[in-house]
């Protein structure tokens, strides 16, 4: 029966007001930390770390560098194609993302190529090959092969290959510079 009565008047009691406050305190403090990094870990704004994008969101300019890349390659994109000729080498490769990767097979020549999962082309910085057959890459075949480093290889299996008009691109780039006042 004491320990009932000890228990009441401690409720009532300004030390434990203090120690709720505190913990109130202290769990909001978790709560705005890890909003704040879910918010970090998916790239999103912390308003839009749940939820379906807004109006405003869905108008607004790409976020990331990689994304901003890959809106600017997919305005020079053709239509989707099956195949293309590689030799088993490549110029240079750029990541776009979780699921795009730029290949330039020649200094004019580019293909955008979209994977499917489970891969994260993200960060990808080690090295990169890609599957063929008989010197031609298939979408729905082949795959980007990504050393990983310590996780091993990735086969990303290739879902989209499209053509980049890389002329066009150059040439409305060099216009573009052009039309820029020098400084």
């Amino acid at each position: 029966m004491n320990a009932g009565r000890v228990h009441r008047d401690s409720l009532n009691s300004k030390t434990y007001g203090a120690a709720k406050l505190r913990h109130t305190v202290n769990s909001l403090g978790v709560v705005i930390t890890l909003t704040l990094l879910a918010a970090c870990a998916t790239g999103r704004p912390a308003g839009e770390a749940t939820g379906a994008p807004t109006a405003a969101a869905s108008t607004a300019a790409p976020a990331t560098t990689q994304e901003r890349a890959l809106a600017r390659y997919q305005a020079y994109a053709g239509q989707p194609i099956q195949s293309f000729t590689w030799l088993g080498r490549f110029d240079s490769w750029e990541p776009l993302g979780k699921d795009h990767l730029l290949v330039y097979t020649r200094p004019g020549e580019a293909y955008l190529l979209k994977v499917r999962g489970p891969c994260d082309l993200n960060f990808v910085t080690g090295p990169v090959g890609i599957t063929s057959t008989n010197s031609t890459v298939y979408a729905g075949l082949d795959s980007i092969a990504v050393n990983t480093g310590v996780g091993g290889n990735w086969q990303c299996p290739i879902d989209e290959i499209r053509p980049l008009d890389v002329h066009r691109m150059k040439a409305d780039l060099q216009s573009e510079q052009k039309t820029q006042p020098q400084l």
